[in-house]
């Protein structure tokens, strides 16, 4: 008996090893099924990825753009809109215009025995703008020479600085070709088609590139006087894209301030840029989104940043598309209580001051508990598993979260990076077109003529008038205007 029992032992524990073994393979399995499974979500909340609930451009939108709910973005018919105000050129005044073309009647349309009565007052016009035969003019300069006798040489009679400056082109000429380059994109190729095939003007596109070189050196003064004022300003807005040269990877910053508009190209996206730029000593607050070059700045120069909350509520609406269930519960959590401080906002003006405050305060108070939950409620969570996502906000709010409301407290802060992403627009679009620069001198036009073309269009100015006045300075020379509307 004792020997039976001791082999019956013997076979209980090699079955008993033998499912253990078993186990430990069907929990590798699950382990790695589940890893699989993570994977796989992780996938799939990236390919729903987009400009609206990310930080990718709105062109990453084009290869497959997002589709949209039955019932939902009803187009508009094409043309005027009901309400909107009718766009109509306004008459040209009398000293405008250049020929008048008289038409009379000879007799009545109807019954040519009827008589007709002139009326003075009666009228129908047409005013029409064409383009003359040739829209330039030529002029030629001839200093006439001279034999000198006691210096047994020839002398010239000296031409004016600004017709030795400008060479063949005019100032207006040059400016246009500098406006036809930034403000519409345009190619050296296109612009020398468009002086060939329009103006009757040949040039080469050497010469093309020459002449946006004149006006670069017209705008030194006028850039450089904006880049030494960003420093002082007492709030900016600043982002950055990405630019093209040879292969090379370069990139745009873009500064906005509240009169002027300034880009410069930098080989680098860290924070040395902005300590080059703003210096250390920087004294006004800075709007951005939550790039790593913004963060380091603002913490080893000690600078107030306002982090961009439209940023925000696209990475919360990421979450609240997200496969798993607990992260989508703490996205739109999140998301309800930042609507109701955009809410807020938008009822400014219907809310008196300490309504408004108190509107505010309470929006903030249910953005910072919903953001915080897991630090705040643990209990919500079942065996304390919080989701990746959802603990890296968590914890980028308990060390920046204060970023995110500056604007509270400062009115001269945005809550968003919205108006420096609008003048970017116009550099990624110059960078699709026209496919970057090929050398320092490319990227100091660049730089140059996109902070004047912004600047303008940020004062509601003709940006082609200041480049004239600019480049017709330039030429004779005299000081450069400024870009600033109350710089005399």
């Amino acid at each position: 008996m004792f020997f039976g029992w001791k082999k019956r032992c013997r076979q209980l524990e090699a079955e008993n090893a033998q499912l253990k073994a078993h186990t430990a393979q069907l929990e590798a399995r699950l382990t790695e099924s589940q890893a699989k499974n993570q994977q796989l979500i992780q996938a799939l909340a990236a390919a729903t990825k987009n400009s609206r609930n990310s930080s990718k451009p709105p062109s990453s939108d084009i290869v497959k753009p997002p589709s949209q709910p039955p019932g939902k973005g009803k187009r508009r018919k094409i043309g005027g809109q009901p309400g909107h105000p009718k766009h109509e050129h306004p008459a040209f005044t009398p000293t405008q215009i250049d020929h008048h073309i008289p038409y009379e009647l000879a007799h009545c349309p109807v019954d040519p025995s009827h008589r007709l009565v002139r009326l003075a007052d009666h009228q129908k016009i047409i005013q029409q703008v064409e383009l003359v035969d040739q829209p330039f003019v030529v002029t030629e300069h001839r200093a006439q020479g001279c034999w000198c006798e006691g210096c047994q040489c020839i002398h010239y009679a000296a031409f004016p600085p600004e017709v030795v400056a400008g060479g063949l082109c005019g100032p207006r000429l040059t400016s246009l070709v500098c406006y036809l380059k930034g403000k519409l994109h345009g190619s050296y190729s296109g612009i020398q088609d468009f002086f060939g095939d329009v103006l009757g003007l040949e040039v080469s596109r050497g010469y093309l590139a020459k002449l946006n070189q004149k006006a670069a050196q017209a705008f030194a003064q006028p850039y450089a006087q904006l880049l030494a004022l960003l420093p002082r300003q007492v709030h900016l807005n600043a982002d950055e894209t990405g630019h093209k040269e040879n292969g090379h990877r370069y990139w745009t910053w873009c500064f906005r301030a509240k009169d002027f508009i300034a880009f410069k190209i930098h080989a680098s996206r860290g924070s040395d840029v902005l300590r080059d730029i703003l210096g250390q000593n920087f004294q006004g607050s800075l709007g951005a989104d939550f790039w790593g070059a913004y963060r380091k700045y603002a913490r080893q120069c000690g600078v107030l940043i306002q982090f961009c909350l439209a940023h925000l509520i696209r990475e919360v609406k990421y979450l609240c598309e997200f496969p798993e269930p607990s992260v989508q519960r703490y996205g739109q959590v999140l998301l309800a209580g930042l609507k109701e401080l955009f809410g807020a906002l938008h009822r400014r003006a219907e809310l008196s001051q300490k309504a408004f405050a108190l509107a505010l305060a309470t929006a903030e108070a249910k953005v910072w508990d919903a953001a915080l939950e897991p630090i705040l409620h643990p209990r919500r969570y079942p065996h304390g598993k919080v989701h990746r996502l959802i603990e890296n906000l968590a914890h980028r709010f308990c060390l920046h979260g204060e970023g995110y409301f500056r604007f509270i407290t400062h009115p001269e802060i945005q809550p968003t990076n919205n108006s420096v992403e609008q003048a970017l627009r116009f550099v990624v679009m110059d960078r699709h077109m026209t496919q970057g620069t090929r050398s320092q001198r490319g990227r100091e036009f660049c730089e140059r003529l996109w902070t004047v073309i912004a600047t303008c269009s940020l004062q509601k100015r003709s940006a082609f008038e200041w480049i004239h006045a600019a480049i017709r300075a330039h030429f004779n020379g005299r000081p450069v205007p400024s870009l600033l509307l109350d710089s005399s």
